[in-house]
């Protein structure tokens, strides 16, 4: 979509002032000092520059020879003198603001005819007044050009040097291609919401003759990449408003108060084209709390925020213009943005469930063949936790990767991959010893027995020794349906999974390898919040980390010695319970754990239909 507004340029004219005059000013720059070296370093005579191999001589010497009879002619330029003898030779020297012509009548010699001596005096351009000015000049011709140059670059990014303060809010106007809510799938309580503000900027009458008032602002919260800019835009073509898009950070600048301006500029234009809607992405950028700093906050910050806030309350109920503004960081945001009056309605957005997916699947899909094998909703569960931005990346990897093989459908293989790529990683084919090869598979192996062992524990979907990114190996385990709330026995089985890698190789090579280390890292974080945050230990129902401890890690805990030592061994016993529990399921289905071991030596990757047969199997014989 590209921006338009009242300050588009024509691109060939674009400050064509700006560039002739920098054109010029070069060329008389180069003008004037070649100017100046050619009357600095030619000795004006013979052409020779820089004085050649000429010899200097006091000014008595000069004398003495023109006595001597031994001086052809004596050049004189400024203060300097050229000497030429009558042998060919030459010589320079120096004289004081006294006239060649006192000088030597000084010395006793008033007539020269009769020695056969000619004084020829030379002058230049900068010997005379224009000279002296142009050259005391030079230096702040030259500083001018300079600026005028640094001028023209500032001027290519934001209309000119001279147009800090103007906002450069880019305007999409209805003729732009059409972003409606039926693009934005997945958050339905959100759109019911908007929905209200874009009938008020249709229909304004009907409301105000109840007395009502339309929000002035509205804040739009969620996760990065659930679609918080894409509703802003449908809003305003839903409503056939102008679009006035700009991100928070483009309200800063290294000038103090420029912030400012560009606020008071961008709420004027949309006042202009009212009824109009103001869009502000990322807005905790010049919104952050004010006095909460650890260091001295920052002035042009504030005198923005502050700025944001009079625009708003400034208002008046025929203004017909809303402000909707997105973050993903609602915790930092002042307090004076977020009471009513001004950001007086907060939509917030979360990532999208299992229907929510399905639906944004099949608007991203809709100009990508997809084979028949395909079922979205099969690859909505694969894709628990995806925000809407994912799941369009993850298709459109999928229709690289068909594209590169040469296939004229996206298969379903396709899309395991993608999905698999966007979560992990690229591929990495590095070479690898067979006992290295055979530690992957047992540590992966574990976590997939374990898991699959663990009652009302998530699927296993896919167990892989291939490299991808920093990992070795993988082991997906996804849940099958969309779950609000996490219990202690999700939690502590989430752990044991984790744990179940180290388990098998504690259990096979009798030894522990550091491929384990970003599985204990987060087995013991989900076992510190189980005691700290969620009650869920021996400590019994309290949370040891406050909301302001989160905020501002340098605070002091607000719990005694003795009961930080309570929790490390509280979070210890846990990790041990768990690791215990792993190793027990391990121990008991080891014949398991080597046939899949096996499996993942040939094929080295297992799908969860594979996995599901070979644990079928296995648990049949027994």
């Amino acid at each position: 979509m590209k921006p338009l507004g009242k300050n588009k340029k024509i691109p060939g004219k674009k400050n064509s002032w700006v560039r002739l005059t920098v054109i010029l000013g070069t060329y008389l720059v180069i003008t004037v000092a070649i100017a100046y070296a050619i009357g600095m370093f030619s000795d004006g005579v013979t052409g020779d520059w820089f004085g050649g191999n000429v010899k200097d001589i006091p000014l008595s010497q000069v004398v003495t020879d023109v006595k001597n009879n031994k001086v052809d002619t004596i050049e004189v330029s400024g203060d300097e003198l050229t000497v030429i003898y009558k042998d060919g030779t030459k010589a320079k020297s120096q004289k004081e603001y006294s006239s060649i012509y006192e000088i030597l009548n000084n010395a006793g010699v008033t007539d020269l005819s009769s020695l056969d001596t000619r004084i020829e005096v030379k002058t230049s351009f900068f010997d005379g007044a224009w000279g002296a000015i142009l050259v005391n000049a030079l230096p702040i011709i030259i500083m001018i050009v300079f600026f005028l140059f640094i001028f023209r670059q500032a001027g290519r990014g934001g209309g000119g040097i001279f147009d800090f303060g103007k906002s450069n809010a880019r305007l999409f106007s209805k003729d732009q291609p059409k972003v409606t809510f039926k693009d934005a799938a997945g958050v339905d309580e959100a759109i019911h919401e908007l929905e209200e503000v874009v009938d008020f900027l249709r229909n304004p009458g009907k409301y105000r003759k109840l007395g009502a008032r339309i929000p002035k602002g509205i804040l739009l919260i969620g996760p990065a990449g659930t679609g918080k800019t894409l509703l802003a835009r449908a809003v305003a073509n839903e409503a056939k408003v102008p679009f006035f898009s700009m991100a928070g950070s483009e309200f800063m600048e290294m000038l103090v108060g420029v912030g400012a301006s560009r606020v008071r500029d961008l709420f004027k234009r949309a006042k202009e084209n009212a009824p109009a809607l103001i869009f502000i992405d990322e807005i905790d950028t010049i919104g952050r709390q004010r006095g909460r700093a650890m260091v001295s906050s920052n002035g042009e910050q504030e005198q923005t925020l502050n700025q944001i806030l009079v625009e708003m309350d400034g208002f008046s109920p025929n203004d017909n213009v809303i402000v909707i503004a997105a973050t993903n960081r609602p915790d930092l945001l002042d307090a004076a943005l977020t009471r009513p009056g001004r950001f007086d309605r907060q939509v917030v957005l979360q990532l999208p469930d299992i229907k929510g997916r399905e639906e944004i699947l099949k608007v991203h899909s809709k100009n990508k063949p997809l084979a028949k094998d395909v079922d979205l909703s099969q690859i909505a569960k694969m894709t628990v936790g995806f925000s809407g931005a994912e799941l369009e990346n993850m298709l459109n990897e999928a229709a690289i990767l068909a594209a590169a093989t040469g296939k004229k459908e996206i298969t379903n293989k396709d899309i395991r991959e993608a999905i698999t790529k966007v979560k992990l990683g690229v591929e990495r084919r590095h070479i690898q010893s067979e006992e290295d090869k055979r530690m992957t598979a047992y540590h992966e192996a574990g976590h997939a027995i374990v898991a699959k062992r663990l009652p009302d524990m998530d699927s296993v979907h896919r167990i892989s020794i291939v490299s991808r990114g920093l990992a070795l190996g993988f082991t997906e385990i996804n849940p099958d349906v969309d779950k609000s709330h996490q219990t202690q026995k999700d939690l502590l089985n989430r752990i044991t999974a984790l744990l179940g890698g180290r388990a098998a190789e504690e259990l096979v090579f009798k030894e522990r390898t550091a491929g384990a280390g970003s599985d204990l890292e987060r087995a013991s974080s989900i076992a510190y919040k189980m005691v700290t945050e969620l009650g869920m230990s021996n400590l019994g129902p309290t949370a040891f980390t406050y909301e302001s401890d989160r905020k501002n890690p340098l605070m002091p805990t607000q719990y005694s010695q003795k009961t930080a030592s309570q929790i490390d061994d509280e979070v210890k016993r846990i990790v041990d319970d768990c690791y215990d529990k792993a190793k027990g399921i391990i121990s008991r289905d080891r014949k398991l754990l080597d046939k899949v071991v096996e499996v993942l030596m040939k094929e080295e990757t297992i799908e969860r239909e594979d996995f599901d047969k070979i644990v079928a199997e296995y648990d049949e014989k027994q």
